[in-house]
């Protein structure tokens, strides 16, 4: 069934139904079509519409293009060790569909997911309602772009955008940009406003960073080799915490670079520390800039401790490389306050992340801090999944990198409960354990029923 045109879904059955169309719904639907299995992928809005449309126009990626491995589909181009930018990431896509015609349906929203009491699960959508005997949601982390409650309090002829609506510097009205928040989206950005002469504020954060290159390789290519995407998150002592950490800070731009905030606050950056406040014109900082600095040097430092002891422990022949030497400074690490009029910043580009949005899913899969639970994937609902999360079940699992290992995983899963009865009792409410299910010490969330 193509994308485009207008569909009607009512009472249409499939044996899986496969919720958003992006990396991780094709990669779904590759393995399921390579195994036969019916189904049916529903996007929202088009193929590849969340690159095309919520990313920036100097947008890249910040891991090499080798990495990217969807499942039957490798990186196919000529720079492999390069970074892709925004238009050949849809392209990207575009052809891995073409590669294998996935059954996708376009411009469709599924608006309620739930079990219809007759032992199939009921999709709910603005084109009617459909049935399907297992369901993978694979809508991605990102839903919902998270903007901070003190935006309200900026005056009122201040543009603001979040990162998920920023372009390019053209876009902002004239005069200085605040940009708030220092995970790759905030870094990225203000780098590109930066480039481009404007005058930019930058309020940092927590997040760590990541040296582009260390003796003679890309860092990405050293921690593959030590096995570090291959790493499970059940061989992690605080798993949820690794799921929640922020990503490294680093870009693929101009062939890929270090983001030195200190190199840009020398080059006349306006660098902060984390926002406190906005009141009476002015954006108040708390006094942690050194301290952010700080972390963030000390993480990537780290990282080349862990190279030099993999280069030593084996004999490589690697060149030696100088540890970094911060080039800036902050002259003082106490509060401050920015008059907003005085500093003429004209605009605010939040860089603060998104939510998750999961109220459309009416079924009892759900901590209490609304994160599905599930071992790799596998919800305490039977034949319902997740596929693309962050850390899912390697740090490649929400990745170009990992989500095939994931798609491939499922797919073995519903091809081994395709064509049983249907039973929505979970095993563990029910006192009738399924003897492929998860013991308690192997679950990666609670299991605790929202």
């Amino acid at each position: 069934m193509p994308g485009g045109g207008t569909h009607d879904l009512d009472g249409v059955h499939r044996s899986v139904v496969v919720i958003g169309g992006g990396q991780a719904g094709l990669s779904m639907s590759h393995c399921l079509t390579r195994g036969g299995v019916d189904h049916l992928v529903l996007e929202r809005g088009t193929l590849a519409n969340e690159w095309r449309d919520r990313r920036w126009d100097s947008f890249c990626l910040v891991t090499p293009n080798w990495q990217c491995a969807l499942p039957g589909f490798g990186y196919d181009g000529t720079d492999p060790d390069g970074f892709m930018l925004r238009d050949e990431i849809v392209d990207y896509l575009r052809r891995y569909a073409e590669s294998f015609r996935p059954p996708l349906v376009e411009g469709v929203e599924v608006t309620r997911l739930r079990a219809d009491g007759t032992g199939r699960f009921a999709v709910t959508t603005g084109a009617g309602t459909l049935t399907a005997d297992q369901v993978v949601v694979a809508t991605g982390p990102y839903q919902v772009p998270l903007m901070p409650r003190v935006a309200v309090r900026l005056p009122d002829g201040i543009t603001q955008v979040h990162s998920s609506g920023y372009r390019n510097p053209g876009q902002l009205p004239a005069g200085a940009v605040l940009v708030v928040g220092t995970g790759q989206s905030g870094c990225q950005i203000a780098e590109d406003l930066h480039l481009a002469g404007r005058t930019v504020h930058l309020a940092t954060g927590s997040a760590p960073r990541v040296a582009r290159r260390y003796r003679g390789r890309d860092v990405v290519d050293w921690l593959d080799d030590m096995g570090y995407y291959r790493r499970s998150i059940d061989e992690f002592d605080d798993a949820d915490a690794v799921r929640m950490r922020a990503n490294h800070y680093v870009t693929g731009r101009d062939g890929g670079r270090d983001i030195d905030l200190r190199a840009f606050a020398a080059q006349g950056m306006r660098l902060h520390g984390r926002l406190a406040g906005i009141g009476a014109g002015t954006a108040a900082f708390a006094g942690d800039l050194r301290a952010n600095l700080d972390a963030a040097d000390r993480v990537s430092e780290s990282i080349k401790d862990s190279i030099d002891t993999h280069i030593a422990a084996r004999g490589l022949d690697a060149p030696t490389e100088a540890r970094y030497v911060p080039v800036w400074e902050p002259a003082d690490d106490g509060p401050t306050s920015v008059d907003l009029a005085v500093e003429g910043i004209t605009s605010v580009v939040w860089c603060t992340g998104f939510g998750r949005d999961n109220r459309w899913i009416d079924l009892p899969v759900f901590d209490g801090r609304g994160y599905p639970a599930h071992h790799r994937g596998e919800t305490s609902f039977p034949r319902l999944y997740f596929l693309g999360l962050p850390w899912q079940w390697t740090w490649g699992s929400g990745r170009f990198c990992g989500v095939a290992g994931d798609a491939e995983h499922l797919a073995e899963r519903i091809a081994a409960r395709s064509g049983t009865t249907a039973d929505f009792e979970v095993p563990w409410l029910s006192g009738t354990p399924d003897s492929t299910w998860p013991s308690a010490d192997e679950w990666t969330a609670p299991r605790t029923v929202a």
